[in-house]
């Protein structure tokens, strides 16, 4: 059954018309009206509806039945990323969605290949919470993970939950995953291309982060961060089932 995400404001009625850009996908996709789809609020409602009227801009829907259902992990991951070139840092945040991570923190740093500002920030930001929509329709997610506005690294720092467990990636005098007892919540750090810079890791370290490290190969960030969390995902998380 086709699925699609409509904000929670708008599930109050019986019927409603679906925002311009769902209608619109439900167009491409060639749904038809007596069609049953499948919407989800993202804060954890599924809704069955019936699409009952369609039009060249518009579709129209009848809600049969609502439910609560979760698929999150019980082990709650906040992904600081250090912001790297456009393509690597939407696939970043995809994959990172399907693979279950709860919060991301884009964070600037000494290396980070983009500086975003401004309007061109929360551009970026309106992008990237798009693509967690869009890897939650795809992989059954009924919560949208929250992608928080870009700042810097040291801001971001200051602002964290003081009972995670704090690792960054990092080939300085790193420990493995399993040196570490079970927790309830992990606060990952990860570097842009090139990596965080002394200073940076130093600053970490000094937030209370423990260097990790998945073995001796240097990886990119992309691939560093969604190794590292499906790594997490298989010690502490849902994997394990």
């Amino acid at each position: 059954m086709p699925r699609f995400f409509v904000p929670s404001s708008i599930c109050h009625s019986e019927t409603f018309s679906l925002p311009d850009a769902t209608a619109r996908h439900v167009q491409v996709l060639r749904c038809q009206p007596g069609e049953l789809i499948e919407l989800f609020d993202g804060l954890g409602t599924v809704y069955q509806a019936e699409i009952t009227a369609m039009g060249k801009k518009n579709v129209d829907v009848l809600i049969r039945g609502s439910e609560t259902v979760s698929l999150e992990s019980p082990l709650a991951i906040t992904l600081l990323q250090s912001v790297s070139s456009s393509e690597r840092m939407d696939m970043t945040i995809q994959k990172a969605v399907e693979l279950g991570v709860t919060l991301i923190q884009p964070v600037l740093t000494e290396r980070s290949s983009q500086r975003l500002s401004g309007e061109r920030a929360l551009k970026k930001l309106e992008r990237w919470q798009d693509i967690a929509i869009g890897a939650c329709e795809q992989c059954g997610r009924t919560m949208v993970p929250e992608i928080r506005p870009v700042m810097d690294l040291a801001n971001a720092l200051t602002g964290l939950a003081t009972d995670d467990l704090k690792l960054l990636m990092s080939l300085c005098r790193p420990q493995a995953l399993n040196e570490f007892a079970q927790p309830q919540a992990v606060t990952l750090l990860i570097g842009p291309e090139g990596g965080l810079s002394n200073t940076e890791e130093e600053l970490a370290i000094r937030h209370g982060f423990a260097a990790i490290s998945l073995g001796p190969r240097v990886l990119r960030t992309e691939t560093a961060s969604l190794a590292a969390i499906a790594a997490m995902q298989v010690l502490w998380g849902d994997f394990r089932r």
